[in-house]
């Protein structure tokens, strides 16, 4: 079923190839102009269900209405930046580069799968999603006052089409097949007949307001790297930079979109700064000393240790867990599978069982953390058991053309092996060793394994220092097993220059799954884009998983989208691609006594930078204890 508003599957993911109530009368049968065809008029989309938020909301359920604009909110960055284009695989663009980009639909965080206009007033769309047309706001503007029109918006397309990454220009070439400019403010998307209907117009509605005279006097191009951001029609401009130091945005006092309801309650700081620090261990110092006011703490044992300097003893600094609905972060080590030792899948699973993540949740972790097993975790469509029902009706064509094991009709779902509260789990050491044997890396008299007078060696790149007392122990559990290990930790800009020409051999990656998955899926893991997606690192190519996408996009209901991705997690995880890490089910924030939040905060956003709110008050009282400068 649909009514207006479907998940932004593709979101702006696509843009950095390196995201119960009823319509109320706004969704409604129109014949006009497209004969006696039934054409639904709506303010949102939903392949799935209804929209939560009527076409007359007055505002968000989950901001405050009343928060009070002003002030600043500094975050940090890691490394080094030399762009702030996003939108080329060229440079390292800095923080935040899409902050003034506004997309034609936009998304809210207690309806993650639905999709609202925002830089359109209403869309149209037959029954077959043959085509969609945006009715657009007349009254968006850029911050020099001009105007954006329904050519601006062609012009933007056409540009992507262009200049865009070519698994960018791939994907959508493959749904798109025309777009035509009506009027002023009225653009038609046509769509491919054989391109998955659940993700056409959600893909249509992420394009941003660009300027084309913008582009024309300026000369910028979409596929270099650039100093001087792309200009946009959102709330938030870039202000000042300091090269690998500091980039601060402010908060426009012309912003077309301030008095509408979906803006009350949001954006309320005027400016938003980044600090950049070489490594976290720097940057957590910095926090300490007042040079940034926010953090998001990702060291369990800085959570667990560090967090005893005088401004939190002097309630200066806010040190609290915040709840997290989202999917669990599919964080994990992944294998470069374009590596021939890495396609034989017992050296796979034998270099996974010497991760031991009990060890090093105990011993590191503070207990902080629950280990990863799939990539749906914290949700329902994470595999669970052995396949039945509709599940096992996917699989088994794939088992009987023989692109599948028949074991994957009969065995659990993979888990991640379990390991002893020793760092090295002897247990776990055995097995190990027995699958290197039987796939021919022996071990020689120097204890190192070797096939056809060939090392085994892995390395694992890496730019964080703190990762340090993390990768240590696993390299050293590989070397006992005979595995030349070593750890090559890089500079940020090395780590994303090899990690973009798939030069390593173990790195660490975070998959980042959707609640309604859809096409996006062939970037994460579609054999087409293996050699060109930033996604798919570790190079995986089955034409089991592919099919299996196939199945996901095809679902024409919620049951049928949850059996499909269950069959798909159960067969990536079959993969060994990777050695699952860790997660956890709450954010780790520590933040200067000066912000105020919704409580409670929606189940799917932290929204530092999006609903949170400066306390002028708060600020004054640090400012006179000589816990912040400003």
């Amino acid at each position: 079923m649909r009514s207006g508003a479907k998940v932004k599957a593709a979101s702006w993911d696509w843009k950095l190839w390196t995201a119960g109530v009823s319509l109320v009368g706004a969704v409604m049968a129109a014949s006009s102009a497209f004969g006696d065809e039934d054409i639904t008029v709506s303010h949102g989309y939903n392949f799935f269900g209804d929209l939560k938020y009527p076409a007359d909301y007055s505002r968000l359920n989950y901001v405050n209405p009343d928060a009070p604009k002003g002030g600043e909110i500094s975050i940090w960055g890691m490394g080094t930046f030399d762009s702030f284009n996003p939108y080329t695989r060229k440079g390292r663009a800095g923080g935040s580069p899409t902050i003034g980009h506004e997309d034609i639909l936009t998304t809210f965080a207690d309806d993650p799968t639905a999709s609202y206009c925002f830089l359109c007033e209403t869309m149209e769309y037959p029954k077959d999603l043959s085509w969609v047309i945006f009715n657009l706001r007349p009254d968006v503007t850029f911050p020099d006052g001009k105007g954006w029109s329904a050519d601006d918006l062609k012009f933007t397309f056409d540009l992507f089409m262009e200049q865009g990454l070519p698994s960018f220009r791939a994907a959508f070439g493959a749904f798109i097949s025309e777009v035509e400019v009506l009027d002023t403010h009225k653009i038609k998307f046509s769509f491919n007949a054989d391109s998955p209907e659940r993700d056409r117009i959600g893909l249509a509605g992420i394009f941003p307001a660009f300027s084309q005279q913008w582009f024309e006097e300026t000369g910028a191009r979409l596929d270099e790297s650039s100093l001087v951001p792309i200009m946009g029609t959102g709330i938030y401009e870039l202000d000042s930079y300091d090269i690998n130091q500091q980039v601060v945005y402010k908060r426009r006092d012309n912003y077309w979109a301030e008095d509408l309801p979906v803006s009350v309650g949001r954006n309320n700081f005027d400016t938003i700064r980044i600090e950049y620090f070489a490594d976290s261990a720097a940057a957590f110092e910095g926090f300490k000393a007042g040079e940034y006011t926010f953090r998001s703490e990702n060291s369990s044992k800085s959570w667990g240790t560090s967090y005893d300097f005088p401004a939190i003893d002097a309630g200066h600094v806010i040190k609290t867990e915040l709840n997290d609905g989202n999917l669990a972060r599919a964080q994990g080590y992944v294998f470069n599978l374009r590596r021939e030792k890495f396609q034989d899948r017992r050296v796979r699973e034998a270099i996974g069982l010497m991760f031991n993540f009990e060890w090093s949740n105990e011993s590191l972790f503070y207990g902080l953390y629950e280990r990863v097993t799939g990539f749906w975790g914290n949700s329902d469509m994470e595999a669970i058991g052995t396949p039945t029902g509709a599940e096992l009706a996917i699989l088994q064509p794939l088992v009987d053309e023989g692109l599948l094991d028949a074991s994957i009709l009969t065995d659990e779902a993979i888990i991640p092996p379990v390991s002893g509260t020793r760092q090295l789990d002897r247990g776990n050491l055995r097995r190990a060793s027995a699958l290197l044997d039987e796939a021919g890396w022996v071990v020689g008299d120097d204890g190192m394994r070797r096939k056809d007078g060939e090392v085994l060696s892995v390395e694992f790149l890496e730019s964080s220092p703190a990762f340090d007392r993390i990768n240590n122990p696993f390299i050293e559990n590989l070397k006992r097993l005979g595995v030349d290990a070593v750890l090559n930790r890089v500079d940020p800009a090395q780590a994303t220059d090899r990690r973009r020409s798939y030069d390593f051999d173990i790195t660490n990656h975070t998959l980042s799954m959707a609640l309604e998955p859809s096409t996006g899926l062939e970037q994460w893991f579609g054999s087409e884009g293996r050699d060109e997606s930033s996604r798919n690192l570790m190079g995986l190519n089955s034409p089991a998983v592919d099919r299996l996408i196939e199945v996901v996009v095809a679902s024409e209901t919620k049951d049928e989208l949850r059996v499909a991705v269950q069959a798909l997690d159960r067969v990536l995880r079959d993969e060994l691609f990777w050695v699952p890490q860790w997660f956890k089910d709450v954010h780790t924030v520590a933040y200067y006594d000066q912000y105020g939040y919704p409580d409670p905060l929606p189940a799917y956003a932290r929204g530092e930078l999006d609903f949170w709110w400066f306390e002028a008050d708060k600020n004054a009282e640090l400012v006179a204890a000589g816990a912040l400068s400003r």
